[in-house]
């Protein structure tokens, strides 16, 4: 297999292991337990290699995988005490425990193949030289087989126990109630996610572990509400980030992590901005409309006041068209879209720059002001 394909394989393999188990505790809002447990994890693989002093160990992964466990727990006991809140707890806990496993390597394990900064920030480059062989048959590289696995196993929990973490996550009382022992169902999930980071950042590193963690879930919990289809946009935005991060290091001769952490970033940054109902100029335009239309029926009823209903003596003064910014005090911007939105929805009807009421107006005032 080619090395770009073996490089993207990895990639899209680990965004979207990594972005299920993310859209739950984005949904959770403890998106930052991640970059929490893989920095916690360091400690863990050390004092792994320390029993083993052997670096392929699958003890290393047990030790890394209790110490996101620990971490999860310890942040859980401390946010119980509500003398902290849990982000508080959170950046209190995993520097202690990523500083120990620091000073255990540089200590310890100075001329060990153990490297802090590789565990932050990984290196696809190198992934595909990690070579997976079974009976001198090459089966490619290790860490597609380890993430694919990894894969299997998120989602086969969440479909298998789908209906007992979406009750526990959108309302743990009536879980509870209802027998699911949601304190089992987090630290359940608090496994999962473990291992997702213990298995993802030998190769992407931490750093891109917790952007695929929490921004394609991010985006997706504005484009939609369905947990379903989050899970599947979730999974796909993450792939497509991966995908586009590598295209953008091949061009620029960058970091490969790096550039797709930052498209991840791209990607949330987008959906902020344009997710329908959601989305900043959704929202802007939204308000505007809104606010289009609050003018109107403040026309309409200020129309009404003055008798302006073309059948009867009118102040003409009042009715203007150029006259309502001082009667009504609007700039003349907005007076102007008020008065052409307002004739638009037959409403209105101009003559010499003088306003009156249709029927339609006439109801709409009257509906106005009472309510």
């Amino acid at each position: 297999m080619n090395a770009h394909i073996e490089i993207l394989s990895i990639a899209v393999v680990v965004a979207v292991a990594c972005a299920l188990p993310g859209t739950f505790l984005v949904l959770r809002k403890r998106a930052l337990i991640s970059d929490a447990i893989s920095h916690a994890v360091l400690p863990g693989i050390v004092l792994g290699f320390f029993l083993t002093e052997n670096l392929s160990s699958p003890l290393l992964m047990i030790g890394a995988v209790a110490a996101g466990l620990f971490t999860a727990w310890i942040t859980e006991l401390l946010t119980r005490t509500r003398l902290v809140k849990e982000d508080a707890a959170i950046g209190l806990v995993f520097p202690v425990l990523f500083s120990v496993g620091v000073i255990l390597v540089s200590r310890y394990a100075g001329n060990v193949h153990l490297d802090t900064d590789a565990v932050l920030l990984g290196e696809l480059a190198f992934a595909p030289f990690d070579r997976f062989v079974v009976a001198g048959v090459d089966m490619g590289p290790r860490s597609l087989w380890s993430m694919g696995t990894v894969l299997l196993l998120n989602l086969g929990l969440i479909l298998i126990f789908f209906k007992e973490i979406k009750l526990s996550t959108f309302d743990s009382g009536l879980a509870q109630a209802q027998g699911f022992a949601p304190g089992w169902i987090h630290y359940g999930l608090m496994t999962v996610v473990s291992i997702t980071v213990v298995g993802a950042f030998d190769s992407v590193g931490s750093i891109l572990v917790v952007a695929l963690m929490i921004a394609p879930p991010a985006a997706a919990f504005l484009l939609t509400r369905r947990l379903e289809v989050m899970l599947l946009l979730a999974a796909l935005i993450g792939a497509l980030s991966a995908v586009a991060g590598y295209g953008a290091a091949a061009v620029l001769d960058v970091s490969i992590a790096g550039s797709m952490a930052t498209l991840c970033g791209v990607s949330f940054g987008a959906a902020l901005l344009f997710a329908p109902g959601l989305g900043l100029v959704s929202l802007r335009l939204l308000r505007n409309e809104q606010k289009l239309d609050l003018g109107v029926r403040m026309l309409v009823v200020h129309l009404s006041h003055h008798g302006t209903c073309g059948d009867g003596e009118s102040d003409e003064d009042e009715c203007r068209r150029d006259h309502l910014t001082d009667h009504i005090n609007w700039s003349v911007p907005f007076a102007e879209k008020v008065v052409n939105a307002a004739v638009k929805r037959d409403l209105v009807k101009e003559r010499q720059s003088v306003l009156w009421l249709t029927d339609e107006g006439i109801d709409l005032a009257r509906d106005a002001m009472t309510g």
